[in-house]
């Protein structure tokens, strides 16, 4: 059963509860209240019975004549007898005899006056005392115009429930639709996507209701799975670009070297060649195992000098940019050498030096680059990397440390995704304290700070 079918069916069901609980309960009162208003009218009948009878000889001529008036008046369909003390019917009919029993009367002679139901009939009777002795006055009616009042409001409700139900199931039938437009839009949106589309929001409703909140959280989703699909791309991208090369050039040199007979020496050439391509594959299985928390820092903690570090690195950044090379400023202020002796895995946070600075200079725009190595107050060394390039959104910044992740802003920049969050995970294993601070459109800076060396 669909929702819209199914809030009809709710609504129009709880719609006739409700009513027919309604209904029950006006009957109740309406029988109760009616009842409490024929008993009265019975016992002012009653009193007025009484007076019309047994004062005939104590009441002037006049008073009785307006008695005997209001007397005709109330006694239409109605029942009047008026029993001795024997039990004997003085006054009135003998109709109805069957229920006025001795023990009735003596009833109302205890209580002095009595109300009650039986065969269809409504009973009044009360005790009068008169100076000829005490009489048991009784009054009767029928309750045919009752049951007639109440069977055409059982009717009316009937009727009532019946036309409610009716217009209930139309307007929800129509409510229902209406609210489920918002829905049949969203899965219309839903049956659209694909993964070239999931970063296109789904359109978010004008009202701030739980629609809305739930197709914020979907668009999140979405975002997600976006993000998702784009590192995993970048990830294909990373893999299959950096071992094509050195597959290719393994390839490449056992192609050549099998063309005709070597020498020895030319052996040994081909194996360091092999060798060096395998060391860097091996190098790139490092980086991915780092990455995925499969392969920690390598165990080896030997001492280096950080200037030499950065030197290193700056010769294979000069080598890879060498239109570049003029833009990029080093500065070193470092007064103790001393400091700059720290202890760890110098090839790992070459790696991660050359990602800094590479990321840089191929973000920078052709602006400068500023390369800092200075010895702070406290005594700690501290590096400072700074571009005037096109800087990180403010929203994508806590994303930086997402392996493969790419910001929107790069355009048709090469890359991976993998330098930044690489040199992250690196210095956190080194134990390398990492801060980035970034501005839209206004460049990116980010520090390195070393603990104080206990070498």
């Amino acid at each position: 059963m669909t929702i819209r079918n199914r809030l009809t069916l709710v609504l129009s069901l709880t719609f006739g509860v409700i009513f027919i609980l309604a209904a029950i309960l006006v009957y109740v009162v309406f029988y109760r209240m009616s009842e409490r208003i024929i008993f009265s009218e019975l016992q002012k009948t009653s009193a007025l019975s009484a007076m019309f009878y047994l004062e005939e000889d104590e009441l002037p001529a006049g008073d009785h004549a307006r008695i005997r008036r209001q007397f005709v008046e109330s006694i239409s369909n109605t029942d009047v007898k008026v029993y001795d003390a024997d039990n004997q019917l003085t006054y009135g009919n003998g109709q109805l005899d069957a229920q006025v029993t001795p023990e009735v009367l003596d009833q109302i002679r205890r209580l002095e006056q009595l109300h009650f139901k039986a065969a269809g009939y409504y009973y009044y009777g009360i005790l009068y005392s008169d100076n000829q002795g005490k009489f048991v006055v009784i009054v009767a009616t029928n309750n045919a115009f009752f049951i007639s009042q109440s069977n055409q409001l059982l009717l009316v409700m009937a009727v009532a429930l019946v036309a409610g139900l009716l217009i209930i199931f139309l307007m929800s039938f129509w409510l229902s639709r209406r609210a489920y437009k918002p829905i049949a839009r969203i899965i219309k949106s839903v049956n659209l996507l694909n993964a070239d589309t999931l970063h296109q929001p789904l359109p978010l409703p004008d009202t701030k209701d739980e629609l809305y909140e739930l197709l914020h959280t979907f668009n999140g989703l979405l975002r997600r799975l976006s993000e998702t699909f784009v590192i995993q791309k970048n990830f294909i991208n990373y893999v299959s670009h950096e071992f094509n090369t050195p597959l290719a050039a393994i390839t490449g040199n056992i192609e050549v070297f099998a063309q005709k007979n070597r020498t020895p020496a030319e052996y040994r050439d081909l194996a360091g060649t092999l060798l060096g391509h395998v060391a860097y594959i091996e190098q790139l299985m490092d980086n991915l195992r780092l990455l995925a928390g499969l392969h920690p820092a390598p165990p080896q903690q030997t001492a280096y000098r950080i200037d030499e570090i950065l030197w290193s690195v700056l010769d294979r950044i000069y080598l890879r940019w060498l239109i570049e090379k003029s833009l990029i400023y080093t500065t070193l202020d470092v007064q103790d050498a001393e400091k700059l002796l720290a202890n760890g895995n110098s090839g790992q946070l070459e790696i991660a030096l050359f990602n800094l600075i590479d990321n840089a200079v191929k973000y920078s725009d052709g602006n400068p680059v500023t390369v800092l190595l200075a010895e702070m107050p406290d005594g700690h060394i501290r590096l400072t990397i700074q571009d005037k390039g096109k800087g990180i959104p403010s929203e994508e910044v806590p994303l930086i440390h997402q392996p493969f992740y790419r910001g929107r802003n790069v355009g048709n920049t090469a890359g991976s995704g993998i330098g930044l969050s690489l040199a992250i995970l690196i210095c956190k294993q080194l134990e390398i304290a990492f801060s980035i601070h970034s501005d839209e459109g206004r460049g990116t800076c980010v520090t390195l700070t070393w603990p104080i060396s206990e070498l």
